[in-house]
């Protein structure tokens, strides 16, 4: 069986004692099982396969794992190390052979649909390092706390992306003067499974899909992406909330108007316009609401991991990564008295626009005891990151407060 789709298939067809024995063991209370369930081992379990087992999973149905900061030290983030955030399930089934895009909408001059064999012939192939980060990463730290997963900082991640240009696909199929935003279409299946449903569909103004790192990706760190990261199509649009990176994509509307597809509504991946009270409750309407673009100002501190004990005198080497949405970094710093006194970093330039910047500096400690290490980034326009958890916001969106890991000297 060739993938996890045809995995799930044969399994809803077989017996309990082939299911134990594909599993390895007996299934305890197998005769108190649903007519038709499929445990979920071999349901969506296949998204935790290949992942690092320190994912931390805040969700099962639908997937949405996380990874613990320490594990987000490779300068490419690799595929077992990634978070995942699924807002449906995987398609049933996914045969590449019969793979389609097509390009439709208010403002196409007409339809086109492409195989996946035909992106790859007719379009040049281009590759960048792209930084994809949850609108919601950060959302444990608001109090009283917000709806959605309760993300720590590890929902993010910066790969290295193979496909083509969007720009170019549009500009191949021809898009009229009045094309104001593009909206993607998956084959992902509504939590419900009904076909008439989408579990999302987001997107981004024409501009930001025009831009030459707005791609069409068919590989993920040069091999073909993986089912659970939207094997065999995915959109892929950095420095944006990583929700408008659709995965299974199938089809991309380019619209004479804002897109209003699924989590597009509400307040989904939308800040408030004004500040609001902790808990308040804020009608979701778009007098009150705007749509999240650029992401702020962030870094993580990947090494050591918090909770590092060193020796008096030592010197203690730390790294990171920073990033700035749409934006470069432009200055990295760390405190160790509870950001009273900054010291500047060693802050590289990114592999390409749109992807994070590593840094790294090494540190002594003046004595024995407890203390914090804080890093601070400011991009290129002035913004640095807070040094308290921002204003509360009813989604739990854009924690981006100084990263922090705690250091015992002694």
């Amino acid at each position: 069986m060739n993938s996890a789709s045809d995995r799930r298939a044969f399994l809803k067809q077989s017996s309990l004692v082939a299911l134990a024995a594909a599993m390895g063991t007996n299934i305890v209370f197998a005769n108190k099982m649903p007519k038709g369930y499929v445990p979920l081992l071999f349901d969506e379990k296949d998204a935790l396969k290949g992942k690092s087992p320190e994912m931390i999973v805040q969700g099962d149905k639908p997937w949405n794992v996380e990874s613990p900061v320490h594990l987000l030290d490779d300068r490419i983030t690799p595929v077992d190390k990634m978070f995942i955030r699924n807002n449906g399930l995987i398609p049933e089934t996914i045969d590449v052979a019969s793979w389609t895009l097509t390009i439709d909408g208010e403002s196409v001059k007409a339809p086109k649909t492409y195989t996946l064999a035909e992106l790859k012939k007719k379009f040049k192939p281009y590759t960048y390092q792209l930084l994809l980060e949850c609108g919601g990463n950060g959302r444990s730290g608001f109090q009283p706390q917000a709806s959605g997963n309760q993300w720590g900082q590890g929902a993010v991640h910066c790969a290295e992306w193979t496909g083509v240009r969007l720009k170019d696909v549009l500009a191949d199929v021809g898009v009229t003067g009045d094309a104001v935003y593009i909206g993607y279409h998956g084959k992902d299946q509504h939590l419900s499974k009904d076909p008439k449903k989408e579990s999302i569909s987001r997107g981004v103004p024409i501009s930001k899909a025009l831009e030459d790192e707005t791609i069409i990706a068919w590989q993920l760190n040069g091999k073909d992406i993986p089912e659970f990261h939207g094997y065999p199509l995915r959109l892929v649009i950095g420095g944006w909330p990583a929700s408008v990176s659709g995965k299974w994509l199938s089809r991309i509307s380019v619209r004479n108007k804002v897109h209003d597809g699924a989590k597009m509504e509400g307040h989904s991946y939308k800040m408030p316009k004004s500040p609001v009270s902790p808990g308040e409750d804020v009608p979701q309407t778009d007098e009150y609401f705007k749509i999240i673009e650029s992401m702020p100002v962030k870094s993580l501190i990947t090494f050591p991991k918090s909770g590092a004990m060193i020796a008096p005198d030592a010197e203690l080497a730390l790294r990171g990564h920073a990033w700035a949405g749409d934006r470069a970094i432009k200055k990295m710093e760390v405190s160790i008295d509870f950001g009273a006194t900054w010291k500047d970093c060693k802050l590289e330039a990114p592999a390409n626009r749109l992807a994070w910047q590593h840094w790294n500096v090494k540190v002594k400690f003046p004595s024995k005891g407890y203390y914090e290490v804080w890093a601070k980034a400011t991009d290129d326009k002035g913004n640095a990151q807070p040094m308290v958890i921002p204003a509360w916001n009813p989604g739990g969106y854009l924690n981006n407060a100084c990263e922090r890991i705690a250091v015992k000297v002694g």
